[in-house]
């Protein structure tokens, strides 16, 4: 049950492909940003979409195999955990971040089922 504490799942599109780094311990870090959306309605009765970005890391091995599997443009599901930080500027002023950590993925569609 702990891991329903700090649960978040998401499906949204990658905005760009995963940017991959690799840490001095030599630990893999990928992170991607997905977008969701979600239709309403206006005043005036017609339908809109609002689009919320949503940055995700994924470390060490998960890390290594998104990189090597997710592509901008898919559609993908995502469930990780919310991880706030917070930082200092290069000119000093503090900074917050939330971010999600990837638990599992799965590949909605892949780029060639987009194209159809």
């Amino acid at each position: 049950m702990n891991t329903l504490r700090n649960t978040v799942s998401l499906i949204g599109r990658l905005g760009a492909q995963p940017e991959v780094v690799k840490l001095e311990s030599g630990r893999a870090l990928a992170r991607f940003n997905i977008a969701t959306n979600e239709p309403y309605k206006n005043k005036k009765g017609e339908w809109q979409d609002q689009t919320q970005w949503h940055t995700i890391k994924a470390w060490g091995k998960l890390g290594e195999v998104v990189s090597k599997r997710l592509k901008k443009g898919q559609e993908v599901a995502i469930e990780g955990r919310i991880v706030y930080s917070e930082y200092e500027s290069k000119t000093g002023e503090k900074r917050f971040a939330t971010n999600i950590d990837l638990r599992e993925f799965l590949i909605i569609n892949s780029m060639n089922d987009a194209k159809k």
